[in-house]
């Protein structure tokens, strides 16, 4: 299975597959592309058959295309299963190339393992029954059962519709174009009790508003409970560290980083919100820059209407550490089809690192001197998560909870690493046994040869 995977990235040139390698035309067709995200925050991978035609002279660089995207995919979200969506709206038997599908399928199975959750397929015509039955055949029992046949009544268990288009039942007003490449949509969101930079002038005065009158409504709040504040205050004052943002303060160090080349990201992959129910609605993420030069930064989102988040745009500082607080706006609720996109580059030292140079820098700085980060949102129904979660009447909670469980999860970790090394050396213990035993039984048996060929 390994030398046939080997082989296949070598025919179809998969560790060189680029935009520039590809044509043009392929791109601009807009019969495959990722976006948008099914309802268990799993990517979507669309195939609209209707922009397929069935030409061999086509067929190697459109499989190539299929290939192009799987390895973009992999590289950018560290391969995290996805969902394939077969548009069959409006196509007939014109459409129909088995050899393609077959390619699709073969990926999944032999090249790209444990990257499938599932295949909706839309609206597929009667005549194409026959073919699918075929498909079928090509597929393992665990694969048939990931087939969904959907249609715009019940299409939406699988995909809410905000990912879905019109004419699928959806409202995701999307339009497929190239270029520049598809990608998850992120938008800069407002930063939170702040002015609106240059980025964020697509926000309505509507949202503006309702900001401040929030922001109002809280200070309220805060008048009533000041000197409960101020108690707390001088708490975490003396845990503080020399970080340019003032942590929340019931926040923690989180249990997982994402070490990249210019910062490393705490938490790693998912920012923790609660329900309604639970009022969990900020959340922290804590930047370390490892370089020796000022690096900058922006974040953006996937719904930017719905969150805030102080600085989406700043720059930090070689050595230090700075936290960014993100949190819901209004009655908004965290999904987790909800994203975040971290971008980070090096500025000169000469450059400045006020709103003006930011601008200006992110203008001119190459694409390929960007790093990304991307942070999906997890909900919490009841229990409190063991990362950076943030409440607002956190003045309320004892400060020992978090601490019980930050304490008990590392235990816990301990205690799975004890386990983990007791099982390697009894591993290592068997074998030596198997070794042994062997060697014994040789031993033996070369003992009775010597006997044997003595007495004859």
């Amino acid at each position: 299975m390994i030398d046939e995977s080997l082989q296949w990235r070598k025919e179809y040139t998969v560790n060189d597959l680029t935009e520039s390698v590809l044509p043009k035309w392929l791109f601009e067709n807009g019969s495959l592309f990722l976006h948008g995200y099914d309802k268990e925050g799993y990517k979507l991978f669309w195939f609209r058959v209707k922009h397929h035609t069935r030409d061999p002279k086509q067929q190697l660089e459109k499989k190539k295309l299929v290939a192009f995207w799987l390895e973009h995919y992999a590289k950018r979200d560290h391969g995290k299963p996805l969902t394939v969506v077969f548009d069959m709206a409006e196509t007939g038997i014109s459409h129909i190339d088995l050899d393609f599908v077959r390619f699709i399928v073969n990926c999944f199975t032999d090249y790209y393992p444990n990257f499938l959750t599932k295949i909706v397929i839309f609206e597929m015509p009667w005549i194409m029954n026959a073919a699918f039955k075929i498909v079928k055949g090509w597929l393992g029992p665990e694969a048939i059962s990931m087939l969904k046949f959907t249609n715009k009544s019940d299409v939406q268990e699988y995909i809410s519709g905000e990912y879905l288009p019109p004419h699928m039942g959806g409202t995701d007003s999307f339009k497929y174009s190239y270029p520049p490449l598809v990608d998850d949509d992120f938008q800069t969101p407002l930063c939170e009790n702040g002015p609106i930079t240059s980025e964020d002038e697509h926000e309505s005065k509507e949202e503006i508003d309702a900001d401040t009158k929030e922001s109002g409504e809280l200070s309220e709040e805060q008048n009533l409970n000041q000197k409960k504040m101020n108690s707390i205050e001088q708490i975490s004052k003396s845990e503080e560290t020399d970080k340019t943002e003032i942590k929340p303060k019931n926040a923690k160090k989180a249990l997982t980083t994402f070490k990249g080349p210019l910062l490393h990201i705490s938490p790693a992959e998912e920012l923790y919100f609660g329900s309604k129910e639970t009022g969990e609605k900020k959340c922290l993420i804590v930047l370390t820059n490892v370089t020796k030069n000022v690096v900058a930064f922006k974040v953006r989102t996937t719904a930017p209407e719905k969150y805030r988040v102080k600085p989406s745009n700043s720059s930090c500082e070689p050595g230090t550490s700075l936290d960014i607080i993100v949190s819901l706006h209004g009655g908004f609720a965290a999904s987790l089809q909800d994203r975040f996109l971290i971008m980070a580059a090096e500025m000169d030292q000469s450059s400045g690192a006020g709103v003006p140079e930011l601008t200006q820098f992110w203008k001119e700085v190459p694409r390929t001197k960007v790093m990304e980060h991307r942070l999906r949102c997890h909900v919490i129904e009841s229990s409190k998560p063991s990362s950076l979660t943030l409440k607002e009447n956190a003045f309320n909670i004892p400060a020992k909870t978090n601490e019980d469980l930050h304490i008990q999860l590392t235990r816990l970790l301990q205690i799975n690493k004890r386990l983990q090394e007791q099982i390697d050396r009894c591993l290592w213990f068997q074998q030596l046994s198997v070794v042994l035993s062997l060697l014994s039984v040789t031993v033996v048996a070369f003992c009775f040869y010597l006997a044997y060929t003595q007495r004859s």
